[in-house]
C-alpha cells in the first residue's frame, strides 16, 4: 500500500519505492465521484470511524464534522510529496446538511471545518490542536485547507490557508459568504509555484460564488503535503466547538508525476545500473536488500535533473538481492 511506502523527518521528506522491475507511471490527476465503496479504493480513516459513511444509494460520501471528536481524517496518498516549488489543485463538490456551533459546553465560540491537504505524520501526532493556531507545542504544520467558519461576528467566513512546516499561517478570509445548507457548491483551488499563490474559486449551484482572495504563500517558508483529507479537527485547547453534516462528492486532485518514474534495472559486468525518469528538488539514492529486513545505501545520492538518471550500484555483487529507490526532497 502507498502509505507503507512514505516515511517523513523533520527536515527531508522520503518517499520509498519497493522496485523489482519495472515502475508503470501513475497518473499525475485522480478523481473520486464515490461510485464504488471508498475503502476499496484507497481511502482511509484515521480517527473516529462513525465521522464517515459511504452513501452507496446516492453515490457519495456523508460527513460528520464534530470538533468534540479526536482529530479526524478520512484520507487518500497521492503518490508524490508537495512542496512549495510544486503546482498542485483540487476540487470538490460540498452541500451542507446542518450547522450549529457552541454545543460543546463551555465552547461557545465558532469553530472551522476542512477540507484539504496534509501530512500524515503531523496530522497524527497526538499534541496537534488546531485551533490553538500558531503555537509551538500544539500547533498545526503543513496543510492545505478549505476552511468555513460559521458567524463568529464578523459574518460567515470562508478562509483559504496554507500552514508551513513551521507552523507559520498564510491566510486569507472572506466575508460575510454563508455556505447555506441544502446548496450545492463547488470549491476549486490551485497553487502556482512560479508567484506562490493559492487560488480559489466558486461556485453556488452553479452560479459564480464569492470572490475568495489569494492566499500569497511567503518566499522564506516551505511545506509538504502527502495526504488529501476531508477533515474533521478536535477543538481541544479552544473555547470553540462545532457540529456540521454534509456531503463531499466529486473530488479531483491534480499533481506533478511522481518523483519516480520508468524505472528499469539491469546488469553489465556483474555490476547493476538503475534507470529512471527522475524530477528536480529530489535526491535519489538506490538502496538494495537481501531479506526485505535490512536495507543499505547501494550508489551515491545524487540530485535529480528533470530527465533519465542513471544509479549504479558500487557494492559488490552478491548471489540474491533487490533494489529500491529513495527520493528524498531537501
Amino acid at each position: 500500500m502507498l502509505d507503507g511506502e512514505f516515511r517523513m523527518s523533520q527536515s527531508l521528506s522520503k518517499i520509498f519505492l519497493p522496485l523489482l522491475l519495472a515502475l508503470p507511471l501513475a497518473a499525475a490527476t485522480w478523481t473520486e465521484d464515490f461510485s464504488s465503496n471508498p475503502a476499496a479504493t484507497g481511502w482511509q480513516i484515521f480517527g473516529d470511524t462513525n465521522l464517515f459513511t459511504w452513501d452507496a444509494t446516492h453515490q457519495n460520501l456523508a460527513v460528520t464534522w464534530d470538533s468534540s471528536r479526536s482529530n479526524t481524517y478520512l484520507w487518500r496518498p497521492f503518490g508524490t510529496i508537495l512542496a512549495k516549488q510544486d503546482d498542485f489543485s483540487f476540487a470538490f463538490d460540498l452541500r451542507l446538511t446542518d450547522l450549529a456551533t457552541g454545543l460543546t459546553p463551555g465552547k461557545t465560540n465558532a469553530f472551522e471545518f476542512t477540507i484539504g491537504l496534509l501530512n500524515f505524520n503531523n496530522a497524527t501526532n497526538t499534541s496537534l490542536w488546531r485551533g490553538t493556531g500558531v503555537n509551538s507545542a500544539h500547533g498545526a504544520r503543513n496543510t492545505c485547507e478549505f476552511d468555513y467558519f460559521p458567524d463568529a461576528g464578523f459574518g460567515d467566513t470562508i478562509s483559504p490557508t496554507l500552514i508551513a512546516s513551521n507552523n507559520q499561517f498564510s491566510t486569507a478570509f472572506a466575508f460575510p459568504l454563508t455556505l447555506d445548507p441544502g446548496a450545492l457548491f463547488h470549491i476549486a483551488m490551485s497553487y502556482t509555484a512560479a508567484n506562490r499563490t493559492l487560488t480559489t474559486t466558486m461556485t453556488r449551484n452553479g452560479a459564480a460564488f464569492g470572490p475568495i482572495p489569494d492566499v500569497i504563500f511567503s518566499a522564506s517558508r516551505d511545506f509538504r503535503f502527502d495526504r488529501f483529507a476531508v477533515i474533521s479537527w478536535s477543538d481541544a485547547g479552544t473555547a470553540d466547538s462545532l457540529l456540521a453534516h454534509g456531503t463531499v462528492d466529486n473530488i479531483t486532485l491534480t499533481t506533478p508525476p511522481p518523483a519516480v518514474q520508468n524505472f528499469s534495472i539491469a546488469r553489465t559486468n556483474s555490476l547493476s545500473q538503475a534507470q529512471l525518469t527522475s524530477r528536480t528538488n529530489f535526491f535519489y539514492t538506490l538502496e538494495r536488500t537481501a531479506d526485505f529486513q535490512t536495507w543499505a545505501n547501494s550508489s551515491p545520492t545524487v540530485s535529480g535533473t528533470g530527465t533519465t538518471l542513471l544509479l549504479q550500484d558500487t557494492n559488490a555483487p552478491a548471489a540474491k538481492y533487490f533494489y529500491r529507490v529513495r527520493a528524498e526532497r531537501p
